[in-house]
């Protein structure tokens, strides 16, 4: 599956108004399940936007899943680019098998969640999920 062909097909940067703009990175989310979700970023005045990967997964927890196989992001020239580290958090504490995610970070660059985030807190916590 081309995850970067799909999230590049919505990464078409858009003014709303003088406060909001939209679509400047996309996101593509493969599931274990082999299902594809995605989402685009919102810019706002006074940081009410979010990523473009935390659109792709309110899509996919609304559908009922949680696990991700792979995942990617692209700004408007189709270039993969890293997910956030607010993003990275979100995946990891969607699922614990999350951790083996594989994120293309750059373009023809794969690295799974756990190689971004290599000292996990949730790790040493010792919380059961």
């Amino acid at each position: 599956m081309d995850l970067k062909k799909i999230a590049s097909q919505l990464a078409k940067p858009k003014i709303l108004n003088d406060y909001i703009a939209y679509a400047d990175v996309a996101a593509a989310i493969e599931t274990i399940d082999g299902n594809v979700y995605t989402g685009i970023s919102i810019d706002t005045a006074c940081s009410l936007g979010h990523c473009a990967e935390h659109s792709a997964v309110s899509e996919m927890l609304k559908h009922g899943e949680s696990q991700i196989k792979a995942m990617v992001a692209v700004n408007k020239s189709g270039n993969a680019v890293p997910p956030c580290g607010r993003c990275r958090e979100l995946i990891g504490q969607l699922s614990k098998q999350n951790s083996k995610t594989i994120i293309e970070v750059q373009d023809g660059i794969f690295k799974t969640l756990e190689e971004l985030m290599p000292y996990d807190w949730k790790t040493a916590t010792g919380l059961n999920w």
